[in-house]
Parts: C-alpha cells; sequence; structure tokens
C-alpha cells in the first residue's frame, strides 16, 4: 500500500501536513508498513484554482489512500474516480498521520467536507 501526503515543505517523515491539497509544494509517498518515503513534486502546482488535476499533480503515483487537511472537491471527485481513498488530518508531520492511519483514528472525507475556496471565509474544513 502507499499513502500520498501532501505537505507544506518536504522533510521525510517530519514533513508537516498540508492543509490543502492542490496547493502544496509536494508530496511524500509512504509505505506504511515499511514506512520507507519518497518525495513528489506537484505537477500541477500552478493550476487554476479549482482545476487541479489530482493524478497529475502525484506524478503518476497510484496510491491507495490520500491524507490531507483540506482538498477541493474537483480534485477529491479525480481522486475518488480513480479509486482513491482520501482522508483528513489536519495538522500534525506524515509520521503522525500514518500513525493516526494506521490506528483507524482519521475520517474519510465527504463530498460536504471538501474546501469551496480560499478567499476569506473560505470552507475548508480543517479541524
Amino acid at each position: 500500500m502507499k499513502i500520498a501526503i501532501p505537505v507544506t515543505e518536504y522533510r521525510g517523515l517530519e514533513s508537516p501536513v498540508s492543509g490543502h491539497f492542490g496547493s502544496a509544494p509536494a508530496f511524500a509517498l509512504v509505505d506504511p508498513e515499511t514506512m520507507s518515503i519518497e518525495e513528489l513534486g506537484n505537477r500541477d502546482h500552478n493550476h487554476v484554482h479549482g482545476a487541479c488535476s489530482p493524478m497529475k499533480a502525484l506524478a503518476g503515483a497510484r496510491p491507495e489512500v490520500v491524507i490531507v487537511g483540506g482538498i477541493g472537491l474537483g480534485a477529491l471527485t479525480g481522486l475518488r474516480a480513480a479509486g482513491v481513498q482520501v482522508y483528513r488530518c489536519a495538522d500534525g508531520t506524515v509520521a503522525d498521520a500514518v500513525r493516526r492511519f494506521k490506528a483507524a483514528q482519521l475520517a474519510q472525507i465527504e463530498e460536504t467536507g471538501a474546501c469551496s475556496g480560499h478567499a476569506a471565509g473560505h470552507s475548508c474544513h480543517t479541524s
């Protein structure tokens, strides 16, 4: 199994989890059994807001799971269409997120929990 986690800065397992999937500069791709990790640059980082191509962003990697603080409906729908499960982890590091996932402490993100914008008063549900 592979888990992709968008990060604000890549520092291996100590990378901070990003609050936004599409605007994260990089992703950590983690094997939760071995905790081996690799960095993926966000290949769709400069997309128009609301038009993120999640599989392009993940540079062709095919994770079974994405863990993120917040995600737009388009990216969420695209990931689900590719068979990827999406879970929310609003804070902490990659290691924290994987530990919480393995302990079944993370909730899947539903359509009603998707972010609808980044303007003042946006509706990302990052908690």
